[in-house]
């Protein structure tokens, strides 16, 4: 408080130091209280972050874990209908025949598209595939060979025949379904279901191919004749007229495709290149005839007095017939040929087995103008899946058979060399292994 001049101004400047001095504290506080809010704000933002990107990572995980269950349904749904894709596309068929007859039976021109266009692709696809060199193997085993043509052709036609008249007889079957399971009991082994089962379980494959290539060259004549001869000559089927269309449609394009198979190699290697895709186009062809077919059935009206009671009945006697047929085939070839394991199982997949690739084409070029034709092509159709389903659950226990007979009977197959001497290879090259690794300890 003193009013000299000097102190006053000493006084002055240490207030406004002071004054300043607290200014600066303030502010420093004022600036780390925004550096706390800052950071916690920092913090916050973080855990925000954080909290999002595993919320994130979580749907992206929920997301993946959907997409692996689609794409493992996706694989066993492609896996399901690869395997049954033929018999799908039949019931499809059927199915749209009936929803709309009229598409089939007029408009897609059947007439020309599936009695000539269709039935001529397939059976040159046939001359194509047909291996006749392997006719020449007839000559090693004449009486099996005889035996399997005979079986299925004569025995079971005859035994189907008997069975369905005394059906027809009693009522328990309507007629047009009883001819149909003539006619296919009247047609030619199957090629590639039999080569395929005979080589699962271990049977003899040349026997197989000789077989199959040998009933679909002879069926092609003969399957006509025993239709014609067990059902007889009606007013609907005209028999010059149909051994000239089935000339027409089925022997010219066969020997076509035999002429191109041994004189054009491109040829044989474009099929071999695209042998996945030709055996689309075959199927398809197929499923177009039976799609045509069935319409015509639906379309004049052939099914009006057949119920679908007379459908399950059919679909029991076909399995009946193809359990009955099978055990006689193989009692008698265990008659006939004992000692004879890798035969015996060829053939009893040969001696019983439909093919659905000559046969439904075959009916359609027969009776194109019968409004039955659908009828006498349902048999067969039952009777194709059957046969796969018999033969999958047979192959793995008729290989065991083959295995245990050939124990017993002391036969060593080329094969069994290969494996035995390469098992002896490993064993030799296992023991010098330990030899080697022995010889430094000793030392």
């Amino acid at each position: 408080h003193s009013h000299h001049p000097l102190q006053r101004t000493f006084a002055s400047r240490l207030h406004h130091s002071f004054q300043s001095d607290t200014a600066i504290k303030k502010i420093t506080m004022n600036v780390q209280q925004d550096d706390s809010f800052e950071k916690r704000e920092a913090v916050k933002e973080e855990g925000v972050v954080t909290s999002c990107e595993e919320t994130a990572s979580m749907e992206t995980a929920s997301l993946e874990e959907e997409e692996s269950k689609t794409r493992r349904c996706w694989t066993r749904f492609l896996a399901i209908y690869n395997e049954y894709e033929f018999l799908i596309l039949i019931v499809l068929a059927i199915l749209l025949a009936k929803a709309y007859p009229p598409l089939g039976d007029e408009y897609l021109a059947p007439h020309i598209t599936a009695t000539w266009i269709a039935v001529i692709f397939i059976f040159v696809l046939a001359g194509l595939g047909l291996r006749t060199e392997e006719f020449k193997s007839a000559f090693k085993q004449v009486y099996f060979n005889a035996f399997v043509q005979l079986f299925n052709f004569g025995f079971v036609s005859a035994l189907v025949f008997g069975i369905t008249r005394i059906l027809v007889e009693i009522g328990a079957l309507v007629p047009s379904l009883a001819d149909g399971m003539v006619i296919c009991a009247s047609l030619p082994m199957a090629i590639n279901m039999v080569l395929i089962l005979t080589k699962t379980a271990d049977g003899d494959e040349a026997a197989a191919i000789f077989n199959a290539a040998f009933a679909n060259l002879v069926g092609v004549f003969l399957s006509p004749m025993l239709i014609l001869g067990y059902l007889g000559v009606n007013s609907d089927v005209d028999i010059v007229n149909v051994f000239y269309k089935l000339f027409l449609r089925v022997v010219l394009p066969l020997i076509a495709g035999q002429v191109i198979q041994k004189s054009s190699t491109t040829v044989v290697q474009f099929m071999k290149a695209h042998k996945y895709g030709i055996k689309k186009a075959q199927i398809y062809a197929l499923v177009f005839i039976v799609y045509t077919v069935f319409c015509t059935t639906f379309a004049d009206g052939a099914t009006d007095d057949v119920g679908v009671g007379n459908i399950f009945l059919v679909i029991f006697f076909q399995f009946a017939l193809l359990c009955i047929v099978t055990t006689i085939a193989w009692f008698t070839m265990r008659f006939l040929f004992r000692d004879e394991p890798r035969l015996r199982v060829m053939g009893t997949f040969g001696c019983t087995y439909k093919t659905v690739s000559v046969g439904v084409p075959l009916i359609n070029a027969m009776y194109e103008n019968n409004p039955n034709v659908g009828l006498y092509t349902l048999p067969l159709l039952i009777w194709h899946p059957m046969q796969l389903v018999i033969g999958s659950f047979l192959a793995p226990r008729l290989k065991q058979f083959v295995q245990r007979e050939k124990e017993r009977l002391g036969i060593v197959d080329d094969d069994d060399e290969v494996k035995s001497k390469s098992r002896g290879d490993m064993e030799a090259t296992n023991e010098m292994s330990m030899i080697d690794e022995a010889q430094p300890e000793q030392e």
